[in-house]
């Protein structure tokens, strides 16, 4: 089987671990500290805030910009629900914004619309590893005086314009074991705001900047120096593992029958393939075809965040076509750094055959 994903862990982040152990200092504490330096050096950022998921990067950045209860917040309805989830915990209420039909990412039309004396926040993905339209989207949220927070879960190391995302905005960055660099579980948020960063490390930690002392409200959304210790050893390597997605898609993309939509690359965007994503028509029995052939894929994200049965429940109703139609096509290949060439060309020998049968 051609694994969708593959965490590739070596003896680096063995030793890692185990010097750590070893140390008896498990809890957060040395080694979450350097491996923040490290991060926020990577990005460019002033600050890095390392927490216990994705999830909880944004649960924290919506904490520290106070985002509460009456508030409405832009987010697409493409996306994984840990996007959406944090915006409910907080109180506030999702707004669920449509997305660009070849990007794939939140459509800046859909943004305006959505707009309302309400809206505090949008939260914009860049969606399988391709960064959005920050240009157009700062513009949207200076006018109206409106907070972005980048949901960058996907995107580690990818650019826009010469920049690393999470470099110039708050961001939430995941290391779940499927992503491009990992500790297994783990998160980190960027920020250029020295009160920004300081509240989200008390929201991380019991609402504590002095111990036993609870300024505000918090949670437990702590990293251990165990996972800080195989991220420094990750984020070393980051940077190929990159060149290798780009180069796995690059393949996939010369050698894809040219009747099969890809996503198309932002102005002055780097991708760096988290997923390398496909629509087709007849997606299910392409699936099928697919895994029965030994090559792992899978539709991300085969239902609308609005679709689902909690938002439903809620009430959301919205008719979102761009997003509810590429859901229905929408179809990921393994291109991860373990993917041989071997392999590229087989998939790529399959995705004909299956082409071929739907015309």
């Amino acid at each position: 089987m051609i694994n969708i994903a593959k965490p590739l862990i070596g003896e680096e982040e063995k030793n890692a671990v185990m010097e750590v152990l070893n140390s008896g200092q498990i809890s957060p504490g040395k080694k979450v500290a350097e491996f923040e330096q490290q991060f926020a050096a990577y990005i460019g950022a002033k600050h890095a805030i390392a927490v216990s998921s994705g999830t909880t990067a944004l649960k924290a950045l919506l904490m520290a910009h106070k985002i509460k209860q009456g508030d409405e917040v832009i987010v697409p309805t493409l996306t994984f629900g840990a996007t959406v989830s944090p915006i409910l915990f907080c109180g506030a209420k999702p707004v669920f914004a449509d997305v660009d039909p070849d990007t794939f990412n939140i459509s800046t039309k859909s943004i305006q619309e959505k707009i309302s004396p309400h809206t505090k926040a949008i939260i914009p993905v860049h969606l399988y590893g391709l960064p959005c339209d920050m240009k157009a989207i700062t513009e949207i949220a200076k006018d109206k005086n409106i907070t972005i927070i980048e949901d960058a879960c996907q995107a580690h190391g990818a650019e826009y314009f010469g920049k690393k995302v999470g470099s110039e905005r708050p961001a939430a960055f995941s290391f779940y074991a499927t992503k491009n660099m990992t500790t297994g579980e783990g998160g980190m948020i960027t920020t250029n705001d020295d009160t920004i960063a300081k509240a989200c490390q008390r929201a991380r930690n019991h609402g504590q900047s002095v111990r036993y002392e609870y300024a505000e409200l918090g949670y437990n959304f702590r990293m251990t120096n165990i996972h800080a210790a195989i991220g420094m050893a990750q984020l070393k390597k980051l940077d190929s593992f990159n060149t290798a997605r780009i180069k796995n898609a690059k393949f996939l993309l010369e050698n894809l029958p040219k009747s099969v939509k890809t996503q198309k690359i932002t102005a002055g965007a780097k991708h760096i393939y988290h997923l390398f994503t496909v629509l087709l028509k007849n997606r299910d029995k392409a699936l099928q075809v697919l895994n029965e052939s030994g090559i792992e894929s899978n539709a991300y994200y085969p239902i609308p965040v609005h679709k689902t049965k909690l938002y439903q429940t809620l009430g959301h109703n919205e008719t979102l076509p761009n997003a509810e139609k590429i859901c229905s096509e929408v179809l990921s290949l393994p291109v991860h750094p373990a993917v041989t060439e071997e392999d590229l060309v087989y998939i790529a020998e399959v995705m004909k055959s299956i082409c071929e049968s739907q015309s």
